[in-house]
């Protein structure tokens, strides 16, 4: 690769690579800068840091799985049913690359538990999308007055088991899926418009 056309999308795939091959506590700037075949001097170029590549290459996978439920949040239609579709999202998302790059993904869990400004961003925009949701209903008269910023976090707190990577063992229990109709149920209850 010439290295004056290296780019920082090219140095986060190579790192991907690399600490999926190595995990975190073996991956080394050295190691991506084997992997594109370029002196390490190159990566510190667009990355000063060892732990600021690692906190790109967290924030990448993080921008990765919001941009799906952006998407749902600015859709239309009812506020019941984008709240619902969020949150199987977000879940699925989580799920899906637990399942398809396990190696990935543990990574991305010891990556995320370094980065806790990181994860305090990642969660505010999570409560923010699930606050704009919630909002939207409660104009519409789908939902009863709340809290926005409360009722959010909440909802968030109340479906961790089936999108926080912390529970990322009780992911593969085959009843998963009716826990969460069970948990969507009370949320729904809960947010519903007073008589």
């Amino acid at each position: 690769m010439v290295e004056a056309a290296l780019t920082a999308e090219q140095v986060l795939v190579a790192a991907e690579d690399v600490l999926r091959r190595y995990g975190p506590a073996k991956a080394t700037v050295v190691d991506v800068a084997r992997e594109l075949g370029v002196s390490h001097g190159s990566v510190y170029r667009h990355f000063p840091t060892k732990a600021a590549l690692r906190d790109a290459v967290t924030a990448r996978w993080l921008a990765d799985v919001m941009a799906p439920l952006t998407a749902i949040v600015e859709s239309d239609g009812p506020a019941p049913e984008r709240l619902r579709a969020w949150l199987v999202g977000l879940s699925t998302l989580k799920r899906t690359k637990a399942r398809e790059d396990a190696e990935l993904f543990a990574t991305y869990r010891a990556l995320i538990a370094e980065d806790r400004d990181g994860v305090r961003e990642h969660v505010r925009t999570l409560v923010g999308q699930l606050a704009a949701i919630i909002g939207d209903g409660v104009e519409r008269g789908e939902f009863a007055p709340v809290d926005l910023a409360a009722t959010a976090r909440a909802v968030l707190d109340a479906t961790a088991r089936f999108h926080n990577p912390a529970h990322a063992a009780e992911w593969s229990d085959p009843d998963i899926d009716a826990a969460f109709d069970a948990v969507w149920s009370l949320i729904l209850a809960g947010l519903a418009p007073r008589a």
